[in-house]
């Protein structure tokens, strides 16, 4: 029998890359070796002619990427004794750091606007034992708020500015190569906060320089139209869409983002909340993939510069999907059929068949 060697976390499989030292205690739920999934009959609607590929963030512990950064940051803190954790959120972040926290045996402590998580995200928070603190207020206020009081205190703020949460990160970019056995052309990501898009372009780069992989991909962000700083040039005060997890202002990696765009050729592009939406339901109709709303923001995006002919004729697209559909319940039965009720007969039954 073949023995199988068990994967064992984004640290202690990509450690060389990190800084993780021997003196670091590794607070860990086996996070990361996500699915690369072919998407081909996607790909026939979004960006015909090209290999497309969907790396599914949304199989990580808590159900998003957030996992890979936080469970360096979590590590760390561990490491310079914290006695607790902190952060804003707008949904993911608190479930994850929650998460974490209950791992490592440390307090941790989640802000989040009042009214604007996502009910899956808020209940994780709940169930791992975070104080969840809601504001009158969006999420740069919450950040602002939280940064002060972590500056004070002995409580460890991890955040996206943390920069040990876009070191774990980064391993979502190698993973691809692994997988791929090359980098992709284009490789596409929502953009809410600007970590992951940051966080990519690095792992990529510290890749191919140690010899692992041929070539570097282009950098295409997207970002909903009702929160797009990035891409309109200036700080939007009150943002809107409904990809709550994109619903940021003021990105807190807003010039390393540029800088990713920038270095590998990229681009930067906005989509209308129907034009996330219509994804969504693609990719979940298609390919049998349920992710969040902000999720499908790079999908929405290559298929809006396929219609618009602004997408490159060949080559491998990835697009990342952030996070889990069951994060956000609401906006799925919002956006699905009612299901429909019919007497306990196998005829009544019969009646519903399409097929």
């Amino acid at each position: 029998m073949k023995t199988m060697i068990p994967w064992r976390g984004i640290i202690e499989e990509y450690r060389k890359f990190l800084p993780a030292g021997e003196q670091t205690p590794i607070v860990s739920l086996q996070e990361g070796n996500t699915p690369l999934l072919p998407a081909p009959r996607l790909a026939e609607t979004v960006c015909p002619g090209r290999e497309l590929f969907l790396k599914i963030e949304g199989a990580n512990p808590t159900g998003s990427f957030k996992d890979r950064g936080m469970t360096l940051a979590v590590s760390k803190a561990m490491e310079k004794k914290a006695k607790g954790l902190m952060c804003a959120s707008t949904g993911n972040t608190s479930a994850s750091a929650a998460a974490y926290a209950a791992k490592a045996g440390l307090p941790a402590y989640v802000v989040v606007p009042a009214g604007k998580i996502a009910l899956g995200k808020l209940t994780q928070a709940l169930m791992h034992g975070a104080r969840v603190i809601q504001i009158e207020g969006n999420f740069d206020q919450a950040l602002t708020i939280v940064k002060s009081l972590c500056e004070e205190t002995a409580i460890e703020l991890v955040n996206s500015i943390n920069p040990f949460r876009l070191e774990g990160q980064k391993t979502a970019a190698m993973e691809v190569c692994d997988q791929l056995g090359c980098a992709p052309v284009i490789h596409a990501l929502p953009v809410g906060n600007a970590g992951n898009i940051t966080a990519y372009w690095r792992g990529y780069r510290e890749y191919k320089e140690a010899g692992q992989t041929q070539g570097l991909p282009r950098m295409f962000g997207f970002q909903a139209e009702g929160a797009a700083p990035l891409v309109r040039g200036h700080v939007v005060e009150s943002p809107q869409t409904v990809a709550s997890a994109i619903r940021i202002g003021n990105p807190a990696s807003w010039t390393f983002a540029l800088q990713a765009v920038e270095e590998s050729d990229g681009c930067l592009h906005m989509v209308s909340d129907e034009e996330i939406i219509q994804a969504y339901q693609m990719v979940a109709s298609q390919e049998g993939i349920f992710c969040e709303p902000a999720s499908a923001a790079s999908i929405a995006g290559i298929y809006k510069l396929h219609r618009e002919n602004l997408l490159p004729k060949d080559g491998t697209i990835v697009c990342t999907l952030t996070g889990h559909g069951l994060k956000d319940p609401d906006t799925g039965l919002s956006v699905s059929y009612r299901p429909v009720t019919v007497p306990a007969t196998r005829e009544a039954v019969a009646a519903q068949l399409t097929t």
